[in-house]
């Protein structure tokens, strides 16, 4: 049964709800659209673009509820389908979401834009193989797709294909010279030189005045990287100065209250923990503790070239199970520490090992280098006394100003200031001076600068701590195929051990208020 018509007042609305989405305005769109709803709420048209209207402004769950209802009455509809899988998948509903992805290219297979929304999807999901066809096969049918080589370079770093990513990215600039992300895409590689005249071009577009920020930033951060090439040093920390400085006004940060946390968590750690039910539990896990730009990715990578070692990178189950157990008590972490008995700790490490077992399927060790590891040393040996902990640190002032250089994809808003980054490192190196007084011998303390300059006796000292037999593949790590999801260091890690990939005294006399403000 066909819908009734439209009154020509609803045609009207629809027609300018359209003409709003088609601007970006999503905005100007759900009003007209709600009136149509009101008079025709089952007309599909208007179910669908105000299922857009509210993925537009990050609201998928209630985008998907109107998605579907437009799909129930159209299920063959490849547009429908393509749009509800990705609202599905950003609602975290991935399982259906892939059934509506997948449909969509079975009903329209010419249709570039469906098979990129799969292979975006299916890179997301870690899916690499899957999702590198679904993006070639968009390349076939637009080889212009510009956000199709974008991620599908990101795959190329990801896997290690460093020359691949390198081509994909210039691809995308002979098709679009001023494209920001592709231009840090590049930079951001770090092993790849970029040119004088790259280095012209990306001034030539910050001449723009209408750039918006997030691309000015992105391109700032290009511009240092291709001065540095030039060994134009002043002229690069100039670029990364101006990029940092507006990055800054553009998130927020407050370096007290994250000093207030890292006090709060001295405090609830200052008593002994309830002896453990099982000593051992977590015995199959690997943490490592440390700031970003320490040489994380680098211990990782090393640990993961072992047989029995998987690498899991930054995942977030950590944080996962101490903000469950925050809303359940209802106080945030720290603050239920003293509440916490060993019964606590010990479902609480079983949880996470439970959400953990993805990474226990093929060896039966895994790392996890989780960003606020550093944080719950406390938390990780009253869950998981089994755990071994590794405390991966560099020189402050190199540390700080690896972290200065990088536009992180999120988080990290203390990266952007010096003087936030200063104040955020003199809170990781008390914290960690306290976990190594408070549990001695149960953190392993690595020095990335002693690493690698004496990789074989450190990888020899490092293996033994976690208890795992020496395995001549740790010594050559950049021999190891693996995925690193971590693209700030993943073209880097490819790279044999190097002790020359110090930066900062080029820029000593630019990072004053940084190093008068370490340590006090």
């Amino acid at each position: 049964m066909s819908p009734s018509p439209l009154s020509p007042a609803a045609q009207q609305w629809l027609s300018e709800a359209g003409k709003a989405l088609s601007q970006g305005r999503a905005d100007l769109a759900e009003q007209p659209l709600r009136r149509v709803l009101a008079e025709a709420p089952g007309f599909a048209n208007a179910q669908f673009l105000y299922g857009i209207a509210c993925q537009m402004r990050g609201d998928n769950i209630t985008a998907a509820e109107y998605l579907r209802k437009a799909a129930k009455q159209r299920p063959d509809d490849p547009t429908i389908l393509t749009t509800l899988g990705g609202a599905l998948y950003d609602s975290g509903a991935t399982e259906e979401a892939f059934v509506c992805l997948r449909r969509a290219t079975e009903l329209a297979p010419m249709q570039a834009s469906n098979w990129f929304n799969l292979g975006k999807a299916l890179k997301l999901h870690w899916q690499l193989d899957e999702a590198a066809d679904a993006l070639r096969r968009t390349l076939s049918l637009d080889e212009r797709h510009i956000a199709a080589r974008n991620t599908l370079a990101d795959i190329f770093t990801i896997r290690g294909n460093i020359s691949d990513a390198v081509a994909e990215y210039r691809k995308v600039l002979a098709l679009q010279p001023d494209h920001a992300q592709a231009w840090h895409g590049l930079a951001n590689l770090k092993t790849e030189p970029l040119t004088l005249a790259d280095a012209k071009q990306i001034r030539h577009i910050l001449q723009n005045q209408q750039l918006p920020h997030d691309e000015r930033v992105s391109l700032g951060f290009s511009l240092y990287k291709a001065l540095e090439d030039q060994h134009d040093y002043a002229g690069a920390f100039q670029a990364l100065h101006e990029a940092n400085a507006l990055k800054r006004r553009l998130v927020q940060w407050d370096a007290a209250a994250e000093h207030a946390d890292v006090d709060a968590i001295t405090e609830a750690f200052r008593h002994p923990l309830p002896a453990p039910l099982d000593p051992t539990l977590g015995h199959e896990v690997i943490f490592i503790a440390s700031l970003p730009r320490s040489g994380s990715t680098l211990v990782e990578h090393i640990l993961a070239s072992h047989p029995l070692v998987e690498g899991a990178n930054e995942i977030q189950d950590l944080s996962n199970v101490l903000d469950d157990e925050s809303k359940r008590r209802g106080k945030d972490f720290p603050h239920w520490v003293a509440d916490a008995t060993t019964e606590d700790w010990a479902r609480l490490g079983k949880n996470y090992l439970a959400r953990t077992a993805r990474w226990r399927t093929k060896r039966p060790y895994f790392t996890d280098k989780g960003l606020q590891n550093w944080q719950w040393v406390g938390a990780i040996r009253a869950m998981l006394p089994g755990a071994k902990i590794i405390n991966c640190h560099r020189d402050p002032i190199e540390t700080c100003f690896a972290c200065y250089r990088q536009l992180f994809s999120e988080g990290i808003h203390f990266s952007y200031d010096l003087e936030d980054l200063a104040s955020y490192y003199n809170d990781y190196q008390h914290l960690s001076d306290y976990w190594q007084e408070h549990y001695p011998g149960q953190v392993f303390n690595l020095a990335y600068e002693t690493l690698v300059q004496e990789p074989e006796a450190q990888i020899r000292q490092l293996l033994a701590f976690c208890q795992l037999p020496f395995d001549a593949a740790c010594l050559s790590p950049h021999q190891t195929q693996r995925d690193v999801h971590s693209t700030a260091s993943a073209a880097q890690v490819r790279q044999p051990i190097r002790g020359d990939t110090a930066r900062s005294p080029r820029y000593r006399d630019f990072l004053k208020p940084l190093i008068q403000r370490l340590n006090h």
